[in-house]
C-alpha cells in the first residue's frame, strides 16, 4: 500500500528512496522486496509518483510517493536504485540536487555505476539498514549551449556530453577549443566531453581512455573524425572545453547529456563544457580496487598472474 503524493515525510524516521526501471518485472519485483525488508527494519520508503503504481502490486510496504521533482530525495540518507546504468543515471538526476548518496543494484549487463547484485540482496538491506558504506564523490560536467551570443540551455553529466550529428549520410562540421584556444577542426560524427566516471561509457566504445575515477580531470574524444590529428585528449578538470558547429555546414547537430536528454544544435551553435558545480555522491559498499573492477566487468584474462594471491583474494576482497 502506499500512501498519496506528499512532498514532506509525515515521521522523522530514517528514509530511503527507491528508483526502479518498472519497465522490467525483475526489478520491480526486487525493489519491491527492498521496501519491505527495509521498512521491516524500521527504515521509512519514498517512491516517485510515476513508478509507485508498478511497484504497489508487489510491494507490501507503506510507502510515502512524491513527485518526480528536485527535492524529491531531500531528508533521504539514500537513493537506491534497481536496474542498469541508464536506471540509476535517472536516479543521479533524482539524488544530486539533494547531494544524497546514490546505491545502484545492477540489474543490467556491465553496469559500471552500480555497487550491488541483485543476488547479494539481503547483504545490501544489512548494510543499508547498518549504514555500513562509504559515500564517494564523483566529478560532473556543466554544459552550456549558445546560440547567437546568448546561453539558450543549461545541462549537466554524470558520465558525458556529446554532440552527434543528426544525418547519417553527412558529417558534423566543428571547431574544438580549449580554454578559449582553436585546437582543429573536424568533419566527424561527433564529439564525446567525458568525466573519469564515463570513461568506460561512451567514451570507451569512441575509443577514449579508462580513467581511474579518483584522477580528475575532462576527457575530449572525437567520433570517426575525418582528420589526421583526431586524438582522444585528456586535459584539466578545470579546462573549459567547446564544440562549435559551424555555420557553413549543411545542418546542425545534437547535445546528448548522458544519452538521455537532448538539445537540438541549429549551424553556428556553441557547446561549452566544464566541471560541475555539484558532483554525485555514489554509496559503495566494497573496497575493491578500480582494477578489480574492471576485471570484473570486462572478464578480462588475468591467468598468470604472479602476485600474492589471487585478483580480489587478499583482504576477503570482492569484484
Amino acid at each position: 500500500m502506499t500512501r498519496p503524493p506528499s512532498s514532506e515525510p509525515s515521521d522523522d524516521r530514517r528514509r530511503v528512496l527507491v528508483v526502479a526501471h518498472t519497465g522490467r518485472d525483475e526489478a520491480s519485483k526486487v525493489a519491491a522486496a527492498f521496501c519491505e525488508h527495509v521498512e521491516a527494519a524500521g527504515l521509512g520508503v519514498r517512491l516517485l509518483a510515476d513508478e509507485a503504481p508498478a511497484l504497489a502490486g508487489y510491494a507490501g510496504c507503506r510507502a510515502d510517493v512524491v513527485p518526480d521533482a528536485d527535492t524529491a530525495a531531500g531528508g533521504c540518507e539514500l537513493v537506491v536504485v534497481f536496474g542498469g546504468d541508464g536506471t540509476i543515471l535517472r536516479g543521479a538526476e533524482v539524488a544530486r540536487p539533494s547531494r544524497t548518496p546514490l546505491l545502484g543494484v545492477n540489474l543490467g549487463h556491465v553496469g559500471f555505476l552500480a555497487e550491488a547484485d541483485v543476488d547479494n540482496l539481503e547483504s545490501t538491506v544489512d548494510r543499508v539498514v547498518g549504514r555500513t558504506y562509504t559515500v564517494e564523490e564523483r566529478l560532473t560536467v556543466d554544459v552550456s549551449v549558445v546560440v547567437d551570443g546568448e546561453v539558450a540551455t543549461r545541462d549537466w553529466a554524470l558520465n558525458e556530453a556529446s554532440v552527434e550529428k543528426t544525418a547519417r549520410e553527412r558529417m558534423l562540421e566543428v571547431v574544438v577549443e580549449v580554454d578559449n584556444r582553436p585546437l582543429s577542426r573536424w568533419g566527424c560524427d561527433g564529439v564525446v566531453c567525458a568525466t573519469p566516471t564515463g570513461s568506460t561509457a561512451y567514451n570507451f566504445s569512441a575509443g577514449g581512455p579508462v580513467v581511474w575515477p579518483e584522477v580528475e580531470a575532462l576527457l575530449l574524444v572525437p567520433i570517426s573524425a575525418h582528420a589526421l590529428f583526431a586524438r582522444p585528449l585528456v586535459v584539466s578538470p578545470d579546462s573549459v572545453l567547446a564544440i562549435e558547429v559551424l555555420a557553413t555546414g549543411r545542418g546542425g547537430g545534437v547535445l546528448w547529456c548522458d544519452g538521455r536528454r537532448t538539445v537540438p544544435l541549429p549551424p553556428g551553435a556553441r557547446v561549452e563544457v566544464r566541471r560541475g558545480t555539484d558532483p554525485v555522491r555514489l554509496a559503495r559498499l566494497q573496497p575493491a580496487p578500480f582494477t578489480d573492477r574492471l576485471v570484473r566487468k570486462f572478464d578480462l584474462p588475468v591467468n598468470g598472474w604472479r602476485g600474492t594471491g589471487q585478483p580480489g583474494a587478499r583482504a576477503g576482497r570482492q569484484y
